[in-house]
């Protein structure tokens, strides 16, 4: 049977995973056991690829330094579920290209130019923790050149509350060791400045309320990844939902009726005369429900 085309409610996103070295900081767990920030952020993105609606879209994006790389625009995800999960599995911290990293001065809006370029309209969704390195200091304006308006999506946030250790890899992934305070800038960042006291970027915390300043100036909507289902509920939202006409699988309704086909052939007679017999059960029943006297009672 082929399919038939109706309308249905879909989703089209491109999700861009920050692949900076303080993702791989194991501070989240998942079914009690600690994991990187990156990879529950891809067990998050698993879960919500199963939710999604057939006829929804997604691609994948990488970010690091000031830009976001396109690594796979977005497909439908019925038809496509294993290749998206696949690649989804593939995406980690040998993909960087530099170890610094501008979300708010750069990635944001060059996932935002990335989108822009498919030219379907697909909203985005940005994971992140939030550390950039250098330190931005908080007084620095975002860059102006793109309408907030006209930008739709998620920055999510992901990672834990206590400052941790960040992971030093090599080109390979391999890891050899963690970021010293002398290896990294401190704050501030205005030269000839004192660094600081209580500066440690070497190490990594979730910059929640970083995140959510920077997603109010930019139009995108700010929520922090809690759990693994987090993630679907958040692209599951209704105010990223496109009616569109979608071809749709309607062989269960011929299986269905088949199946009923088959079971009433089935069905001995002595079961088919005791259904015969209900018309007559129901009246029977009816019958002895005791009905109430329309008659006034009298006064004494």
């Amino acid at each position: 049977m082929p399919d038939v085309t109706l309308p249905r409610d879909t989703y089209d996103y491109i999700v861009s995973f920050d692949i900076t070295q303080s993702m791989d900081v194991e501070d989240v767990l998942l079914n009690g056991a600690p994991l990187s920030r990156l990879k529950f952020a891809q067990a998050a993105m698993r879960d919500a690829l199963g939710r999604l609606p057939c006829g929804s879209k997604v691609g994948w994006s990488v970010f690091t330094g000031q830009q976001t790389l396109l690594l796979l625009p977005p497909v439908e995800v019925c038809g496509n579920y294993d290749a998206l999960l696949g690649s989804l599995d593939g995406i980690d911290g040998r993909m960087r290209w530099t170890n610094w990293s501008r979300i708010a001065e750069g990635g944001l809006y060059s996932a935002v130019r990335v989108a822009q370029g498919v030219g379907d309209g697909a909203a985005i969704v940005f994971v992140t923790d939030g550390q950039e390195a250098p330190p931005v200091a908080a007084s620095r304006a975002l860059m102006p050149d793109i309408n907030a308006a006209r930008i739709k999506g998620w920055l999510i946030g992901v990672g834990g509350d206590q400052p941790a250790a960040i992971p030093k890899s090599d080109a390979d992934g391999k890891r050899i060791g963690y970021w010293q305070a002398a290896d990294v800038i401190q704050l501030p960042t205005v030269p000839g400045a004192a660094v600081q006291e209580d500066s440690h970027e070497e190490l990594s915390q979730l910059r929640g309320q970083y995140l959510a300043s920077v997603a109010a100036q930019t139009g995108f909507d700010y929520r922090r990844l809690w759990a693994v289902t987090t993630l679907g509920d958040a692209l599951l939202d209704a105010r990223f939902v496109r009616r569109e006409p979608v071809p749709t699988d309607l062989r269960w309704a011929p299986a269905l009726l088949a199946l009923l086909l088959l079971v009433a052939r089935f069905v001995p007679d002595v079961a088919w005369q005791w259904l015969s017999t209900w018309p007559r059960r129901i009246r029977t029943a009816l019958w002895r429900v005791p009905r109430m006297s329309n008659r006034r009672p009298r006064v004494e």
